[in-house]
């Protein structure tokens, strides 16, 4: 598959440290030539950045020997100087990174030696009826096995229990698999989960397991190894891949290794953990102690006096947790990791997070992981903003991240009827990390249950669920979401056991639950929502089967469309001209007449059929070039598949235009094409379709300059037409 490399790779030449350095940027365009994706003879790939006044001068990137490398030198550059840059395929800019996996930009530091920067080319162009321009990814052997796959998390302790003790175990997932994913596609009775993340099975000293005593054993409480097994083998029948929490940052108190670290200073395993002979005085992250005393001596532990964090910087940790992951791997069989609190794997003195070091050690997991099994994952779990998480991911790091800025987006989006900060937050993901390589979910073990988050109000959840169960990435599941489940902490609280019947207990035991269960199960559970087909459970369950059958929403790539009334959020989603478009009314009233507005392209009227209700309408082109669409219920949602036409082709200019400096302060420069005699006319929209202004100009020359609508920063869509020919752009004004 092909993979952004960004490897910064130095290519030392015997040349002095001087202050005057050059760099050499390739590109690999050898494959994309092969599949026809690039014309070498009429296309080109230049180097646009803050070196170059962003494209206004020209650093175009050649093949003079026709091996399929492309390079280009920049010179004289100041040893130390930071650059930032993008590349481009025929000079033009079309709102989207083109090199995908570094978010909007990317940056350089020019070191005191000659180097170069290697990037393999992961950008496909579009074909068929799919709008033109630069897009990631047109190519199954681009999306990985998990982008096909909807995932469960379970708490093993609350799921199902089998054997009356008042615990979950893995012979009670076992008996309600059929639940989750039956193997058969043709009923409608399981809800077609294809991934589950159980949460730690390991031996531990809690009900939760984040402190493990024993790395390579279950926890009793759960069962034997064969019970596992034998959960595993009956998972994999069904379709069904596992992943298991692997918890690689903290051990426990009473694991083997803290004992005898801290009984004796000259174990072996002392080194294991980190320790000081006073107090260094410093706090965590969130204000919390990290340095435990135990005698006269003292241990760090990020977390918690009882989990003490292993010391990374030992090699013998690092082989031992990497023999450890090559276990459940090769001979236990499990499917990849969740990996819990990846961002403090190495400290820094007093810097606790996001060093260095560990993001060369995930890069380091990810190549030993995958040598073990080619196909196995990890997923991250770095609970900060998207920009501190792209890091764990790019360059060939973890596999994916969860995205928690996203998921607080979508619910504040629900809560508050307010697209906008959605929008923007979808907008942002999509183009920081590399193409689909997140994960999405609304709420999980750690946060409150997403009916609280949510007041209780099962529209809401619907909506939500249509939302992130259709928008790019990774869908994770929390056990319990599907049927409205409660919960506010305390922990215990969030996990309670799964509501399965209006029986006693839930149905969940037959015995004495380990805590009681919700007290809205009678009409929260599995056998009521399951007989409705207006439940909740129902609409998840139809969600997941929307998804297993459309290509575009597993794979296929993102783009907002422009809708009035702006409560109404609207993104199509396309895949080798397969199209979808996605509506949801946000708002608390219903959208009678909604209409979208794509600039620079036009939407055909087409026929087109909603996934969720079942019918066919048609889009009506309006005699302003919108779409006139049916009218969405309160927080309604509506799922359109295109039947027959698809997105239609417009913007010819898209090649011949090319606009800079973006970001910028106020003003941008708008470069037509040679021989551009008819007058240019713009528009100037909010990210809410909203016009702000709009003009048009006779062009005195080759360049236009346009000055932004407002004095605010934002984002803005500028749209450009020459005739019949139009051009869009998205804007950012710092």
């Amino acid at each position: 598959m092909l993979r952004i490399l960004a490897l910064y790779a130095l290519s030392v030449c015997f040349i002095h440290a001087s202050m005057a350095v050059n760099v050499t940027f390739r590109v690999d365009l050898n494959s994309q030539i092969t599949k026809g994706a690039f014309n070498p003879q009429s296309e080109f790939i230049d180097l646009a950045g803050n070196f170059n006044s962003w494209g206004q001068k020209s650093n175009r990137l050649s093949d003079a020997d026709g091996d399929g490398i492309w390079e280009v030198m920049l010179t004289g550059l100041e040893s130390g100087e930071v650059l930032e840059f993008k590349f481009r395929i025929n000079g033009a800019w079309n709102g989207r990174e083109e090199f995908p996996g570094a978010g909007n930009n990317r940056y350089y530091s020019v070191p005191l030696q000659h180097a170069t920067v290697d990037f393999e080319y992961n950008v496909q162009k579009s074909q068929g009826n799919l709008p033109s321009g630069i897009y990631q990814t047109a190519d199954p052997s681009e999306v990985e096995w998990w982008n096909d796959a909807v995932f469960y998390e379970i708490f093993v302790r609350s799921f199902y229990d089998s054997d009356g003790d008042g615990i979950g175990d893995f012979n009670g997932i076992v008996q309600k698999l059929d639940y989750l994913n039956d193997g058969d596609p043709t009923t409608d009775t399981d809800l077609g989960i294809t991934g589950i993340w159980l949460m730690p099975i390991h031996p531990s000293p809690s009900y939760h397991g984040y402190d493990v005593t024993d790395y390579r054993g279950i926890n009793p409480d759960y069962g034997t190894m064969a019970d596992f097994e034998n959960f595993l083998e009956e998972a994999h029948k069904r379709g069904i891949r596992v992943i298991i929490d692997y918890v690689m940052n903290h051990a426990s108190t009473q694991h083997p290794w803290f004992q005898s670290a801290s009984a004796n200073q000259s174990s072996t395993k002392r080194n294991w953990f980190r320790w000081s002979t006073f107090d260094p005085g410093y706090n965590g992250p969130w204000g919390q102690q990290v340095w435990h005393g135990t005698g006269n001596q003292y241990y760090y532990g990020v977390f918690w006096s009882g989990m003490p964090d292993l010391n990374y910087a030992q090699p013998e940790v690092r082989t031992e947790m990497f023999d450890i992951a090559e276990y459940w791997l090769k001979d236990i069989g499990v499917d990849g990791f969740r990996l819990d609190a990846v961002k403090f794997i190495y400290e820094n003195g007093s810097q606790l997070e996001d060093v260095n070091q560990t993001f060369d050690f995930f890069g380091d997991f990810r190549t030993f992981y995958k040598g073990v099994k080619s196909d196995a994952f990890s997923v991250g779990e770095a609970w900060t903003n998207t920009d501190k998480v792209v890091p764990y991911v790019e360059n060939d790091r973890l596999d994916f991240c969860f995205e928690f800025d996203l998921a607080n987006a979508i619910l504040n989006g629900v809560n508050n009827s307010n697209t906008n900060s959605l929008i923007f937050q979808v907008d942002k993901t999509y183009n920081a990390y590399p193409y689909l390589q997140w994960g999405t979910f609304l709420t999980n073990h750690d946060q409150n249950r997403l009916m609280d988050v949510l007041g209780g109000d099962i529209s809401k959840s619907k909506l939500a669920a249509s939302l992130y169960l259709t928008l790019p990435g990774v869908p994770f599941i929390y056990y319990g979401e599907e049927v409205g489940m409660l919960g506010t902490k305390p922990d215990e609280d969030i996990r309670l056991p799964m509501q399965w019947t209006t029986g006693e207990d839930a149905g969940f035991t037959t015995g004495v639950p380990w805590r009681g269960v919700n007290s809205n199960y009678a009409t929260y559970n599995v056998e009521t929502m399951q007989a409705d087909s207006a439940s909740m459970w129902s609409r998840y369950r139809d969600l997941i089967e929307i998804r297993r059958k459309s290509e575009p929403l597993r794979r296929g790539e993102y783009e907002w469309v422009l809708s009035s009334p702006a409560n109404v959020y609207s993104f199509i989603r396309y895949w080798n001209g397969d199209t979808v478009l996605v509506m949801a009314n946000l708002s608390t009233q219903a959208s009678d007449s909604v209409t979208i507005f794509r600039p620079g392209n036009k939407m055909a009227p087409a026929q087109v059929y909603d996934y969720l209700s079942g019918d066919s309408t048609t889009l009506r082109i309006l005699s302003n070039g919108q779409r006139k669409a049916p009218s969405i219920e309160p927080r309604g949602v509506r799922i359109y598949r295109f039947q027959d036409l698809k997105v239609s082709n417009d913007r010819p200019l898209v090649n011949s235009l090319t606009l800079y400096p973006n970001p910028t302060e106020g003003q941008v420069t708008l470069k037509l094409p040679d021989g551009i005699s008819q007058e240019v006319n713009y528009k100037w929209f909010d990210l809410t379709g909203r016009l702000l202004k709009q003009g048009s100009q006779m062009p005195a020359s080759t360049q236009l300059r346009l000055t932004a609508p407002t004095d605010s920063s934002g984002i803005f869509l500028l749209d450009v037409e020459v005739g019949e020919k139009r051009y869009t752009q998205k804007v950012w004004v710092k």
